[in-house]
Order: C-alpha cells, then structure tokens, then sequence
C-alpha cells in the first residue's frame, strides 16, 4: 500500500534529470489567424514541477492541451516518456499516461468520491478497480471519505478527488489547469502545500498552468513565463525574479519600476545616483535599471530629487509613489512606521541587498523589448553584436547609490 503524502519526509519531493520527460519541439498552434504559440520548446524533467506563468492569451492552456492531446500542434513535436505523441505520429489523450485537473474539478455529482475516481479505472476487474480507487484517496489524505458525494466536501477535499482520479490510472504526467482559482485566499494557499506534497510523495511529472505569481513562484521547481506564445524564459523561481532576461520578465514578476540611465565611465547615471557596472558598457549607451518596491528607501529632504504622490496602507508596509524631476515614477516599500505626507519632498536611495548583489538592468540598442538577452551567467555584454531590435540584460553589483551624487561634466545623454 502506497504512503500517504503526509507519512514522508522532505526527501519525498521530486529531483530532476537531464533526459526531459516530456518535450515540446518547436512546436506552433493556429487558431485562423492567430498564432496561439510561435515555435515553443518546453523541456520538463521527470519527477519535475514545472508551472507555466502568464497573461490571459499567452499560451500557457495551449500548450497544456498540447501535451495532454487535447488539441494537435500545427508544426513541431510533443513526446512523453521519450516516446513521440503528436507531430508526426498521433497518440490520443488516453493513450498517453497523463492526468488532467481541471479548473472546475469536473466531479460528477451523482457519483461518490470512490465511483469519481474509479471512473478513470473502467475496463479493470472490480476487485482491483477498488482496491486502486481507495489507494488513491488514501493518497490525497481523503481516507474514510469516499462514501461522500461532491457537494458534502469543502473545496479543498473536491480538489484532491480530482487529484486522486488522474493520479489512479497510473499517469506519470499531471496536467493542472488553475486549479486553485475557485479557492478563497486562505484555503488556496494550504491546498496548495497539499497538492505539491502529494504529486511529490507519487513521483509525478507536473506541469501546471497559473496566472498567479505567488503560486507559481511557492509551487514550481522551475516556472517558464510566456507571453504572446513564447517562452521568455524559463528557470528557478529565484533567478526569474532576481535575474530577468526581459523587461517583459522583470515586469510580470513581483512589482518593478524601470528607471531610465546612461553609462559613463563603468557606472549607470540615473536621477537617483550612480550604479556600478560589473561589465562594461560603452559610454554614452541608453539603459533601463529594475527596481523593485523593496530596492530603494526615501527620506525626507529639503533639497530631495522626489516628491510623495500616492501613499497606499499595506498592513506591515506602505507603498508609496515617488516622482521624479524628469516625471518618472517609482514605488517604495517603507516599514509602517515611516508614514509621509503627500507632497514631501524626498531623497531617494538605492539600498537593494540580495544574495547575489546585482541589480537588473537592459540597455537598448532598438525599440523592440523581447530581443537578445545575455544568459544568466553574466558574460560580458559589451561584445554584444549591436543590432537593431536587441537587448543585452545584465545585472548590477550592489552598491549604495544615495540620491544627489554629482553627474560627471561630460557625461553623454545626461539625465536631468
């Protein structure tokens, strides 16, 4: 008899592998003329949860139908187990060894617990049919509830039925379509801690698909962020906040701020101060810093680069609105007891510190926001060929830049 989730340890959760488990090969889907994915490739590690992140129309369910058979690529491959299942050969959804929550769950409600996830066993004999529906419950922490019917289980419990069902059949591969949105706040997020440790506690192949930060950054092992189609980037949930590849990335992420700059001599010039540069730039070219709420404090002073235009009451914090002689704005997060006026005036100081002390920043050499981004690594961007339409992304190393540090005389696009 399998263990419940609850019965193991930490050493239950998932470790990855190089050989992918489930792969999307350059894969596109059209709906008339629109084109739902452009070229995507996906790898997912066996044993792996990976959490597919976006905007409504990105992609993301697309690519969950795709994997699931649910709808057929119109170029590229689907293979699960290493095995191709779409593309140039074709394996219906049943064949495949995937389960599917969905959304709504999809109970049925003249059935009970026990028959809803037997009903994914039929054709097996009676005795074994039981025997691995009530495996299952036990499972999902739902033993001695199988006589029950949907409607006398919380949200939470009707969730692990459905959990319970695509997990019987033996699937490798669970599909997630937002599961957790019909959930209040507080229960969405125990349920969420329940259902990782029980695909953890199977052994399963996880991809899941949300449009919700917090899931996606508390759930996945890895979380590709789409957007019109395309992967922007895909990687641990602490290098997609940290370390951004686009500005679209660094946007969708957490909250962030883009503060406009000119490199001169190894530093970024902006409003608020001088920022380091790790590598260099040429001078005089145009960037966009990434600040996020939590990256900069303000004080109030006479002679300060801002002024307060919003305040907003956050329980521990206020977010508070800056702006800046040049009309730009930015978000600062203060501890509850620093409350500020509207209209005082404020110094602004970059006082970011995280384990790897870098600031994100892009310098543009184009219009288009989604182009070349240097990898993670940090290699050196200033050989970066400069072709129209590109993005060279790097990070900053952390240094405290206090609002007011003199400009150089002779700096190139000086900001003022």
């Amino acid at each position: 008899m399998r263990l419940s989730w609850k019965d193991q340890g930490d050493d239950a959760a998932p470790s990855g592998s190089e050989s992918p488990h489930v792969a999307v090969r350059h894969a596109s889907k059209y709906f008339g003329r629109v084109a739902a994915l452009s070229d995507l490739t996906l790898h997912v590690a066996k044993g792996e949860f990976l959490a597919l992140l976006g905007p409504s129309g990105c992609g993301k369910t697309t690519t969950l139908r795709l994997i699931a058979g649910l709808e057929e690529p119109d170029t590229g491959t689907v293979a699960i187990g290493g095995k191709i299942v779409a593309g140039t050969r074709w394996v219906p959804p049943e064949k495949r060894g995937v389960g599917i929550v969905f959304q709504d769950y999809a109970l049925f409600p003249h059935m009970t617990a026990l028959k809803n996830v037997a009903f994914g066993l039929r054709g097996r004999r009676r005795e074994e049919l039981k025997t691995k529906a009530m495996e299952s419950l036990e499972l999902v922490g739902l033993a001695g509830m199988e006589g029950r019917y949907p409607h006398e289980l919380s949200g939470g419990q009707q969730q692990r039925v459905a959990l319970a069902r695509a997990l019987a059949p033996g699937a490798e591969v669970i599909l997630l379509d937002e599961p957790f949105s019909n959930l209040d706040v507080d229960l969405r997020a125990r349920v969420r801690a329940e259902v990782k440790g029980i695909l953890a506690c199977a052994g399963a192949t996880v991809v899941f698909v949300t449009h919700d930060q917090d899931e996606a950054l508390s759930m996945g092992d890895r979380i590709g962020v789409m957007n019109a189609g395309r992967l922007e980037q895909v990687a641990a949930p602490e290098a997609i906040f940290h370390r951004p590849v686009t500005p679209f990335v660094a946007q969708f992420i957490g909250t962030a701020d883009f503060l406009p700059g000119v490199v001169h001599d190894m530093a970024i010039v902006t409003e608020v101060g001088r920022l380091p540069l790790r590598e260099g730039l040429r001078t005089g070219t145009k960037v966009k810093v990434v600040l996020r709420p939590d990256f900069t404090d303000i004080r109030p002073a006479v002679d300060g680069v801002a002024v307060i235009v919003d305040r907003v009451f956050q329980g521990v914090h206020y977010l508070y609105s800056v702006r800046l002689a040049s009309g730009a704005t930015l978000r600062c997060l203060q501890h509850h007891n620093q409350v500020y006026a509207l209209g005082t005036r404020v110094a602004v100081t970059v006082t970011h510190s995280s384990a790897d002390s870098e600031i994100a920043y892009f310098a543009e050499s184009g219009q288009d926001d989604h182009g070349f981004a240097c990898p993670e690594s940090g290699v050196k961007c200033a050989d970066t060929p400069d072709r129209a339409g590109e993005i060279v992304a790097n990070r900053l190393p952390h240094r405290d830049a206090q609002a007011g540090v003199p400009e150089p005389e002779a700096a190139p696009g000086r900001l003022r």
